[in-house]
């Protein structure tokens, strides 16, 4: 009988904080992007399929002041290789400007690189899900050196996976979401994901993130 196969345990979230790190310039900065986007591709090879067809890296400055990180690739950023390029990607770059950025500027990221969808009962279509544990760890460490080359100033979790695997926390993103929270020294604004906001598109919940982005702005211009 085959041996049971351990599933992947989630790494520990490296030691120390990113602002004690030697100096990177930019150019070192746009170099290790580059390696680390071929190196993202290359891990990526054995896990392709037809529900996630391309890993996808992340988009923005190497040098943001701003990272915005969420869970995973939907359909469209599969497609495209792009992250948050569907209609909660729209309403990301519309908060964004609101803050005064555009995408070129900040850093938009996700969790783990590629799709995770499963196909529905009768085999129609495939419907998004959040990452399991084990897609996280396999994926989050790129996520650390992500975050080790640009050392933004501010970063900004959007929905629960992203807040929970980032910083362990065990909080609801309902309860914590507008409270800072720290990633190895950098500060942690927890909010909700734009998919959220569009299916509860209220007032109150536009205030909300609002109020949460105008204070991650604020921060990382301090």
């Amino acid at each position: 009988m085959p041996a049971v196969k351990a599933p992947l345990a989630l790494p520990p979230t490296p030691a120390g904080n990113v602002a004690d790190l030697p100096p990177i310039t930019r150019e070192q900065k746009e170099a290790a992007f580059a390696a680390l986007r071929q190196e993202i591709n290359q891990f990526a090879q054995p896990f392709i399929n037809d529900i996630s067809t391309r890993a996808v890296f992340g988009e923005g400055d190497p040098d943001a002041p701003l990272m915005f990180i969420g869970e995973g690739p939907g359909a469209e950023e599969d497609r495209t290789g792009r992250p948050f390029v569907g209609r909660s990607g729209q309403l990301l770059d519309k908060m964004i400007a609101a803050i005064g950025y555009q995408r070129p500027q900040v850093f938009i990221g996700n969790i783990v690189k590629l799709r995770a969808a499963d196909w529905t009962p009768d085999g129609g279509r495939l419907q998004d899900r959040p990452p399991t544990p084990e897609e996280v760890a396999r994926w989050i460490p790129f996520l650390h050196r992500q975050i080790e080359i640009i050392r933004p100033r501010v970063i900004v979790t959007l929905g629960a996976p992203a807040i929970k695997y980032l910083t362990g926390t065990t909080e609801g993103v309902m309860k914590i979401r507008g409270t800072w929270l720290s990633y190895r020294g950098i500060p942690v604004m927890p909010t909700y994901h734009p998919s959220f906001v569009l299916r509860a598109y209220t007032e109150e919940n536009r205030r909300k993130v609002w109020n949460d982005l105008k204070a991650a702005v604020a921060k990382a211009r301090a």
